[in-house]
């Protein structure tokens, strides 16, 4: 049998995982539990999805508040407490709710690990594969934050240059595709205590016809998993653009060391030949953002703007913010491998 996973929330970075843990045998999703009332209605937006498609082995529902394919049966659940779910014979629960819970609440859960699909300072750690998955500590480490979508894309690229030239300040932008919590035309404003989000006009105007200017926390997510990449350290802001899913990163650096680009082209070249998991990936070619849908390499650099300037260094980033993204998690459920847990 494999290791047994309830999944609170059934949202878009929710149902990536639930797909892509559907086909790996290590892993067993038992439970979802998600606040939506409508058991058929989960049911239809996971086996249809206007971004990745739909999908051959649907779901049904059946008795008892379960749903079921060719070959799997999960049990669908819609407590709005994560204290009162039934957690009974789960091996790891992975909250993607994005909702904010409280830490202690969290540590006295009767699972073995708990994976937080967003930063969260107060975690036992936030893991980003090719950044510090060496910090890991699988004795102590229970509640383990995957980071969020921006950084695991940039965090990697940035101790890979720190290692070699040593970064001295920077910016980035962020140009993300939209999101749930915006508007499709122009209404409200936006608050979203789950995001940081306390007061935003711009979230309030259409997503589909603006590009929308914001802040980002991509950096103060970088700086939960590796400190010193910080606010003082790299300025940043985001473009949130009417797209459905692929975001980009622009990272201007400066070094204390000199450059030349074939140094900065080998160092990811380097990389991605002795690579663990599927993190760099080296691009060449003249493609645009749908390309690298569904694409599971989240820190792909796109050598055609890579620029080299005496003591800058200017990047630019592509990443699956949805599937990407959910595929680091599934990589670091192997990572944390239970089985050398004594």
């Amino acid at each position: 049998m494999g290791i047994k996973i309830l999944l609170n929330g059934a949202g878009r970075i929710g149902k990536s995982i639930l797909k892509q843990l559907l086909v790996d045998k290590k892993f067993e999703i038992v439970a979802i539990n998600d606040i939506n009332p409508s058991i058929e209605n989960i049911v239809y937006s996971i086996n249809y999805d206007s971004t990745y498609g739909k999908i051959d082995d649907k779901f049904k529902v059946i008795e008892d508040n379960f749903i079921k394919n060719k070959s799997s049966k999960i049990k669908i659940t819609h407590y709005k407490d994560i204290s009162q779910l039934y957690l009974d014979g789960i091996d790891i629960l992975i909250d993607c709710s994005g909702q904010k819970v409280d830490i202690l609440k969290l540590r006295a859960l009767n699972v073995k690990k708990i994976i937080l699909t967003h930063p969260e300072k107060d975690a036992d750690i936030n893991l980003i594969l090719g950044a510090n998955e060496d910090k890991y500590d699988r004795k102590n480490h229970k509640i383990i934050s995957t980071s969020s979508c921006n950084a695991t894309a940039l965090l990697p690229a940035l101790k890979l240059i720190d290692n070699k030239k040593k970064i001295i300040c920077g910016d980035i932008v962020t140009i993300h595709p939209l999101l749930n919590h915006q508007r499709v035309l122009d209404g409200s404003f936006v608050q979203s205590a789950t995001r940081d989000v306390d007061l935003n006009f711009e979230f309030g105007r259409s997503s589909t016809q603006n590009i929308i200017p914001s802040h980002t926390t991509t950096i103060k997510a970088c700086s939960y998993s590796i400190e010193k990449f910080n606010s003082d350290l790299i300025s940043s802001n985001s473009l949130r653009v009417p797209t459905d899913t692929v975001g980009a990163i622009n990272v201007t650096l400066f070094t204390k060391e000199p450059s030349i680009k074939s140094e900065i082209v080998n160092i990811f070249l380097e990389f991605e030949k002795n690579q663990n998991y599927p993190i760099v990936l080296n691009n060449f070619e003249a493609l645009v953002s749908s390309d690298f849908k569904k694409e599971r390499y989240t820190t792909i650099i796109d050598h055609r703007f890579l620029e080299v300037k005496n003591s800058m260094i200017k990047l630019l980033l592509w990443y699956d913010n949805e599937w990407g993204y959910a595929s680091k998690v599934v990589e670091i459920l192997k990572y944390i491998d239970l089985k050398k847990v004594s």
